[in-house]
């Protein structure tokens, strides 16, 4: 009986991917925290993964990539994903960035990428068990 790997690790590998993404656009953020009108960019995490999980639940049949030129099915990461965050407050030069705001939600997102990479883990260990019929 074969396996299917995606329906086995669920949502978990494509929630990897956004948190991984997220924390490049976050570590962006800070690294441009004094550039003159730079506008402070994140991904709405949850409002990405309940597209995909609604456009995966809503396709009965799972498409199959047949050529190396053919589109990518799945989750999303591209910059129209990523939106601008809206300030706070104002800064007189146009940056948008806050620091503080940045490295809290910087900070939430890695442990939330550990949590999901511990839930993926754990999968992952069923599987094997699974597998070898321990």
């Amino acid at each position: 009986m074969p396996i299917n790997l995606d329906k086995a690790l669920g949502i978990y590998p494509q929630a990897l991917a956004l948190r991984a993404r997220r924390a490049e656009v976050l570590a962006a953020n800070m690294a441009n925290a004094d550039t003159p009108n730079y506008k402070a960019k994140d991904i709405d995490f949850k409002a990405v993964l309940n597209q995909a999980r609604d456009q995966s639940s809503s396709n009965a049949s799972v498409l199959v990539r047949t050529h190396a030129t053919h589109l990518p099915s799945g989750l999303d990461l591209t910059s129209g994903s990523v939106k601008y965050r809206v300030p706070e407050q104002s800064s007189l030069d146009g940056n948008t960035v806050d620091t503080e705001t940045e490295q809290a939600e910087f900070t939430r997102n890695a442990i939330q990428y550990q949590a999901t990479l511990t839930f993926l883990n754990g999968r992952i260990r069923g599987l094997m068990t699974a597998i070898r019929g321990d």
